[in-house]
Order: C-alpha cells, then sequence, then structure tokens
C-alpha cells in the first residue's frame, strides 16, 4: 500500500544525495583547475560558479575540516563527506528494504 509512496521518497532522497555528492566532486575539480591556471576567477561566470559550488559545499566541509585539518597539503574532507553520504545514502535504502519486504 505504502510501496509507491516509499519508493518516491527513495527515488527523491537518492536523487537529492546524488546531486550533492556530484556539486561536492564539481568543486574539488574547480579547487584543482583554478590554482593550474585554467580557470580564472577573474572572469565573472567562474567566479559565481566558484561562490556558489563555495557556498553549496563549505557549511557541510567547514566542520570536517575542523575534525580533520589537511595532511601535507592535502584535503582528505571531501572524500570523508562522500564517503559519509554513500553510507548514510546505503542505510537509509537497507532500512526501506527490510521494512518494506
Amino acid at each position: 500500500m505504502l510501496y509507491p509512496v516509499v519508493d518516491s521518497l527513495l527515488y527523491i532522497f537518492n536523487t537529492v544525495i546524488g546531486l550533492y555528492e556530484l556539486v561536492v566532486i564539481l568543486a574539488v575539480i574547480a579547487s584543482w583547475l583554478v590554482p593550474m591556471g585554467v580557470l580564472s576567477p577573474r572572469n565573472d561566470m567562474v567566479r559565481s560558479l566558484l561562490n556558489l559550488l563555495d557556498a553549496l559545499t563549505e557549511p557541510v566541509l567547514r566542520p570536517i575540516r575542523r575534525l580533520l585539518p589537511s595532511v601535507a597539503g592535502i584535503d582528505f574532507s571531501p572524500i570523508v563527506l562522500l564517503v559519509g553520504l554513500e553510507v548514510i545514502k546505503r542505510l537509509v535504502n537497507g532500512y526501506a528494504v527490510y521494512l518494506y519486504r
């Protein structure tokens, strides 16, 4: 009876998590391309994109960075965030399957 509702909610949940994972990956790639000179923050469109990515990822990455500082200049917080999101996604999906089988 609730299967269509649960399926729809899981689909929305998985889509939102997947899109956020994509945003985190784009932010990481952008952070590599700016120092290489491939992306110029002087360009208005690039600056807007960088600000958007920063606004979407920094509130979540900042607490992780406090707990896990960078090692030799390498920031592992995006990896921790991506693994955490994947674990949450699998736990929620597994719990839903367990409840409605």
